[in-house]
């Protein structure tokens, strides 16, 4: 599986093809589960059931990461299913609010701050966008999982 270790400017993968599916969601305790079913019920329709259990680990750590650590309303999760990827972005209006990579910090010498790390070891890429240039409105943090033999 190949890492993207991103900067807080990277992009994910540009979809070519593929449906896009949208969830806006309020920042209340509630928003991983809503997540975690909406990703689960979209990869089994369309045909990625196996990638269903990652996905709705790697979704609840980031949504989670935004209800606890923003002050955001809306929780926004954008997913891309293609034939073989499916790329999930989860947008909060906390650009400021910026999450630290696992490899900037020592997992074992702390009790939370783990999610990330799960996502880095599932996800075949993952990141972190900052919209709106010079006047950022949002961040995104976003992650790609690919069917067994794919790669982003």
């Amino acid at each position: 599986m190949t890492h993207v270790h991103a900067t807080a400017y990277s992009t994910p993968p540009v979809p070519q093809g593929g449906e896009i599916y949208r969830l806006a969601l309020p920042n209340t305790a509630g928003a991983a589960k809503l997540s975690r079913d909406f990703i689960a019920s979209l990869l089994t329709v369309s045909r990625h059931r196996g990638l269903v259990d990652d996905a709705r680990l790697c979704v609840t750590e980031v949504v989670t990461n935004a209800h606890r650590h923003t002050r955001t309303s809306l929780i926004r999760v954008r997913v891309t299913v293609q034939r073989k990827l499916v790329t999930v972005s989860v947008a909060d209006d906390d650009h400021w609010a910026l999450p630290e990579p696992p490899a900037f910090r020592d997992a074992r010498e702390q009790e939370g701050g783990r999610g990330l790390l799960l996502v880095e070891r599932l996800a075949s890429a993952w990141g972190m966008t900052v919209l709106g240039g010079c006047f950022p409105y949002r961040k995104a943090v976003w992650f790609t999982l690919a069917r067994t033999g794919s790669a982003p």
